[in-house]
Parts: structure tokens; C-alpha cells; sequence
């Protein structure tokens, strides 16, 4: 069994500006084909455009903003799942008053060198 605790993920602001807790990956566990990561965006801030080489995955679990994906734009709220296709551009604004909290789910799992920050 293999049970992770929040409070044991440190927060790190990731290469796009993105506030993340990794919380299980196949870094940490080998056997895993994915990453799992808490995401988070302050209020009036966005993530930098970039690209990743991994599908992605997104689960808003609170706030509100606007997912851009390619040349395609939606807003999001909590309960919705956005599906980002590899080598897709995207960027997600927070637009409400509080963060915009959201699960990230990289397969395969997220690594650095995979993601460009386009500017």
C-alpha cells in the first residue's frame, strides 16, 4: 500500500509559473505510467504558454478560470475535466477571487526536459 500525505509534497512554482505539489509519479513509484500532481493559480495570475511532450489532464476542484488550448478557449469551474493533448499549446488563467485549484494528470509522467515554455 502506498499512501502519500499532502503535507509531505512540498510546493514548487514549476518552469510555466504554475504553483505544484507533485504528489505521486513514476519517479517516486517506478510501476506508475502517469504523474499526479495539485496545481494551483492565484487569483489574477496565469500559467505561462507552453507545450509538453505528455498528455495531460486536468480536474478542477475549485475557483474559476479559462483553459487555451491550441486556438481553442473555455471557461472552467469545479467538477469539469479538461483533457490537453501532447505537443498541444495551453495556458489556464485564474479569473476568480480565490485560487484555481486543479489536479494535473501527466502520462507518460511529467519530466522537465519535457515541457517548453513558449513565449
Amino acid at each position: 500500500m502506498y499512501i502519500i500525505k499532502q503535507s509531505d509534497c512540498p510546493e514548487i512554482i514549476n518552469c510555466d509559473r504554475t504553483i505544484i505539489r507533485e504528489i505521486i509519479s513514476g519517479l517516486s513509484a517506478p510501476q506508475l505510467s502517469f504523474s499526479l500532481a495539485q496545481g494551483f493559480i492565484r487569483p489574477g495570475q496565469s500559467s505561462l504558454m507552453h507545450r509538453l511532450t505528455s498528455a495531460e489532464v486536468y480536474y478542477i476542484l475549485a475557483g474559476v478560470g479559462v483553459m487555451y488550448i491550441d486556438d481553442e478557449q473555455a471557461d472552467v469551474h469545479p467538477g469539469q475535466t479538461i483533457y490537453i493533448p501532447s505537443n498541444s499549446r495551453q495556458q489556464i488563467a485564474n479569473t476568480g477571487a480565490c485560487d484555481l485549484k486543479f489536479l494535473c494528470i501527466v502520462a507518460p509522467p511529467f519530466r522537465a526536459e519535457n515541457e517548453e515554455i513558449l513565449l
